[in-house]
């Protein structure tokens, strides 16, 4: 019975792959790595769909260029901000100094940690939230981006007040930012 069940499954699965009307080249068998695919950027690999809003950018220190996509905010009063890192620079890049200086945070290593709102009109901070293990609600494992290379980032924050739409992003070493906040 069980290997009736996985011989229609393969059948349902070979008959609905569609692929979007993108044929495969003919001679060109399909990986065979055996790895388990993931979600996009949770292996340090760019988003399969280019954004295409931009909020903002912010150039810094050895040719580091941080964009900025979407700032929403949720239903459970959390703002979760997206975007990509790029290393436009000659050597790789680690994001040690972008980890923060609090000691609760230090465990995310290089990251995006050190991240944070400000609601310059309310005058308060927000901080990257943290799960039970004190580990950032962020983009972890920012090492050795090769120069070229773009990795998808995210924070999430505690949300401000309904009536903050406009936030200024910091991120240590680089310039800051001001983002409008959306609904989501």
């Amino acid at each position: 019975m069980a290997a009736l069940a996985v011989m229609g499954l393969a059948l349902v699965l070979t008959s609905c792959g569609g692929g979007g009307g993108e044929e495969k080249p003919e001679g060109k068998a399909p990986s065979t790595s055996g790895a388990a695919p993931s979600s996009p950027g949770m292996d340090g690999s760019s988003p399969s769909a280019e954004p295409t809003q931009i909020l903002a950018q912010m150039k810094g220190e050895k040719d580091i260029t941080v964009t900025l996509n979407e700032a929403v905010r949720d239903s459970g009063g959390f703002v979760t901000v997206k975007g990509s890192l790029t290393n436009n620079g000659t050597s790789a890049f680690s994001a040690t100094y972008w980890m923060g200086q609090e000691t609760a945070v230090q465990r995310s290593g290089p990251s995006v940690a050190g991240a944070v709102l400000v609601d310059e009109a309310g005058k308060k901070r927000y901080y990257v939230l943290r799960d039970t293990e004190g580990k950032c609600l962020c983009t972890m494992g920012l090492t050795l981006i090769k120069p070229g290379e773009t990795r998808p980032i995210f924070a999430q924050f505690p949300a401000p007040p309904a009536a903050t739409t406009e936030v200024e992003f910091q991120l240590p070493t680089m310039p800051p930012a001001k983002i409008t906040l959306s609904e989501g």
